[in-house]
């Protein structure tokens, strides 16, 4: 079984079969929201939100304005992989797993300052295994 990842090089952190990607815009400072749902092995964008037009931002035609944002689906072909820049210079992207948000770099906490992050499929990570404890008098 499959689940979405967080994905720099050598470290990854598994998420879940949903997840919410979260940035402001670098020029317009306006927050965009992607909905991504794991189909197989790739992602499917299943909706998109964007809090205002610009700079490249304009929503599709068939958008609807409703809680101060534009919401539509985007149509797009499954996804392999969605490619992230963690950098400096802007506000670190957000990711939602099952309602906890946190930036880029709390997910992959030893994250270097300037790298391309991947969110894509990988195998969910193993059940922790108990482990009994004898207790000698």
């Amino acid at each position: 079984m499959n689940v979405i990842c967080l994905v720099a090089g050598l470290l990854v952190a598994p998420l879940g079969e949903a997840v919410t990607l979260q940035w402001t815009h670098s020029i317009q400072k306006t927050l965009w929201a992607e909905d991504y749902r794991l189909q197989g092995d790739r992602l499917h964008l299943t909706s998109a939100r964007v809090r205002g037009t610009g700079a490249g931002m304009e929503p599709p035609a068939d958008a609807v304005y409703r809680d101060g944002a534009w919401h539509y689906t985007p149509a797009l072909p499954l996804l392999p992989a969605v490619s992230l820049r963690h950098s400096p210079h802007v506000a670190p992207y957000v990711v939602c797993s099952a309602a906890d948000c946190r930036p880029l770099p709390d997910w992959l906490p030893t994250l270097p300052a300037d790298t391309v992050v991947d969110l894509k499929a990988c195998p969910a990570p193993a059940p922790q295994q108990a482990k009994l404890v004898t207790m000698r008098p």
